[in-house]
Order: C-alpha cells, then structure tokens, then sequence
C-alpha cells in the first residue's frame, strides 16, 4: 500500500447488534510510522471499530491481527498490556480521584508484582511503584498539567479532563495510540494544544525523557476519530472513509478532499 510495515490488520470484519449492523466486512491495515484518521457521518461505526480493535466489542466475524497476532476475542487489559491504548468519546475517568492517582491507576495494569507483595509494599515492589510514579510524573510534566496533579477530575475544566484522559492512555506505554475525538467540545486554543500534544507524542521528545519510552520515542502508530476537518487533514498520512459501517473509501487527504462519494455521505453536496 505505501511501503509501510503493517502494525495491525483487520480482514472481513463484521459486528452486528441484534438485526443492526454496527460495521460490515471491513478491511483495512494500520501501518507502522502513520496516523490514520477514520472518519464518517455519526453512526458510521468509527467509534465500534475502536471497541473491536481493543477488546470492548467481540465482532461476530473477521479478525483483528496485531504484529500478526489474533487479537479478537482477548480481555481489554490483556489487549493493553499487548501495547494498544485508547482515549473515548465521552470521558472514561475515576471522577473522584486526582490526576495523579488516575494516570497511575493506568500504570498498575503493567505492574510485574504480585497483589500480595504490592500490598505490603516491601522490596522489589516498592522499587516498581517509585519506577512508575517516575513515569507518570514525566506525563504530567509532558502534558503540561503539573499545576492540576492534585485536584480531583471532577472539579477540572473539560478541556484538561481530555488532557488526563490521554495522558492515562500514554501512560500503557502504547505501541498503537487510540484516539476517539480528542478535541470534542474543545475550544480553538484547547484543540490547538492537542494537535501539539498528538504530533509529539507521535515524533517521540528523545533525550527530554530518557526513562519513558512512549514520550522518549513516540507511538508507533495513531488511529484518530475527528470531526474536525482541519484538523484531519493536517495531521493524517491516510485516511478511511466509514458509511453505515461500511468502508466507502481510502487515501491520502487530498485524494479522500476530492472524492465524490466521500463528499456526498459525509462533507455534504453542493
């Protein structure tokens, strides 16, 4: 397709709900070193195909493949843990918690510990927590939220609400990053930061975070949902066209700007 190694496959995918059809025979490859945005009507299935990709949803047909592995029908945490992490829609935090103690809930998925030895806090679990507290302080200081590292998310703005949503999904150590609407709701300096947030997370920040591969290196790849048009083709290498959870059309920006039957379902005719 461009050269690109394939991260994640997904052949003949179909889910259906009842007699409703979510999304039908859907293929498409995420490659490595790309962000690919889906894009659609509401309804069009994009938010589904993120359900499906990390273990929220068990299509009924298809397969999803990630580094080649069949991952269609693995535990959510499992799929995690494998390297895939997602932000949602609508805000999925622990309102009742800080910053801090919300990006660091996430953190205790990769724990190597055992409950026992993390309860009692001795020795090697000790030395893991204070590794991932560093690690999770680095995000903080990477999202520039240090200032709210101690409030309760429910008290926060909702612009930095979406700004602890992604810096829990960082802080999977994801290989494939997730994004479904990150900038919804946003004012035009909010989504402003996000885009800045998205293209570093992407990059990598090198030597600014030597102790934390995913801002040390960046994501292998990002998957983003938006309705934002600008937004989308400034920041996608390829684009996928979801209608009725089909998939209408593939390609680079300016190929998917100029495509009639895109412009028809989704930007509107003249």
């Amino acid at each position: 397709m461009n050269g690109k190694e394939t991260a994640l496959s997904i052949k003949d995918l179909s889910l259906w709900f009842g007699g409703v059809r979510a999304l039908t025979d859907i293929n498409l490859e995420i490659k490595k070193n790309e962000v690919l945005a889906i894009i659609g009507p509401n309804g069009a299935g994009k938010t589904c195909l993120l359900n499906c990709i990390n273990g929220f949803y068990k299509p009924q047909k298809g397969q999803i493949l990630f580094n080649k592995r069949k991952i269609n029908g693995v535990r959510s945490d499992k799929i995690a843990r494998m390297g895939i992490a997602r932000t949602f829609q609508n805000i999925e935090l622990y309102s009742g918690l800080s910053t801090l103690d919300n990006i660091m809930a996430a953190r205790h998925v990769l724990m190597k510990q055992n409950i026992l030895s993390t309860f009692l806090y001795f020795g090697p679990a000790q030395k893991e927590e204070l590794e991932h507290r560093k690690t999770v302080e680095d995000i903080i200081d990477f999202l520039e939220i240090e200032h709210i590292r101690k409030s309760i998310v429910s008290s926060l703005p909702y612009g930095l609400r979406k700004r602890v949503e992604l810096g829990r999904a960082l802080a999977l150590e994801p290989r494939v990053l997730l994004l479904d609407e990150p900038m919804a709701g946003m004012n035009l300096e909010e989504k402003e930061d996000i885009v800045r947030f998205i293209y570093d997370i992407f990059e990598g920040q090198g030597e600014s975070y030597p102790a934390t591969p995913v801002l040390r290196d960046g994501v292998e790849s990002i998957v983003l949902i938006e309705h934002d048009m600008g937004v989308v083709m400034d920041l996608a290498d390829r684009i996928i066209v979801l209608d009725f959870g089909r998939k209408i059309a593939e390609g680079t920006p300016e190929e998917i700007s100029g495509n009639p039957e895109v412009i028809a379902a989704y930007l509107g005719e003249k």
